[in-house]
């Protein structure tokens, strides 16, 4: 399994849990409730499977907080969206050459790739913490994380996508670095 599938198939674990009372939990993104978070990753998310196979796809409105995108059967569109994302970078080709999120900014495919590992990952222990979970990822995509989230720390904050270092200890478990690095504070609840 790549990364990038491991990633997805602990947040679609955590998905397939989440119940409709828990959509207004607060997450360790201030911004985001639990129904916002989920709102944000259909939002986004077929522009992460279409970098994968180098798409362009449209956005559903012209900002995410002008659509609703976490009605009905979103729990079902979530877990279809995240098998769309694993299936679309699934090909070594999507790993090759530059893509976008639909943007004129193109990136080199394996940043863009690690950049939604990232976010897959992230989100998924924000959806996780929020609804009482835990996140379950795999030790070497601790380790790949780690190292891509720390050699883009910098530029992520610049982007709005991190916040303000956590200090976690130095020999904390790899996840609690990890999210100390990108603002969050591992002992959120």
């Amino acid at each position: 399994m790549s990364h990038l599938s491991n990633a997805a198939e602990a947040m679609t674990a955590v998905a397939r849990t989440i119940t409709d009372d828990q959509l207004a939990n607060k997450t360790p993104c201030t911004e985001y409730d639990v129904r916002a978070l989920v709102n944000h990753l259909l939002f986004w998310g077929p522009s992460l499977a279409g970098a994968g196979r180098k798409e362009s796809v449209a956005q559903p409105a012209a900002a995410e907080s002008d659509v609703d995108l976490a009605v009905g059967d979103w729990r079902g569109s979530l877990l279809a969206l995240l098998d769309d994302i694993t299936s679309s970078w699934a090909p070594p080709s999507a790993w090759e050459g530059e893509t976008s999120m639909g943007t004129p900014h193109m990136l080199p495919a394996p940043v863009m790739g690690d950049m939604i590992v990232g976010e897959l990952a992230l989100h998924g222990w924000d959806l996780a913490v929020a609804t009482g979970q835990r996140l379950e990822l795999p030790a070497d995509l601790l380790v790949h994380l780690h190292d891509t989230v720390f050699a883009g720390v910098e530029q992520g904050r610049e982007m709005g996508m991190y916040g303000p270092e956590v200090a976690v200890p130095a020999d904390a478990p790899t996840l609690d670095r990890i999210l100390g690095l990108t603002g969050r504070d591992p002992a959120w609840t």
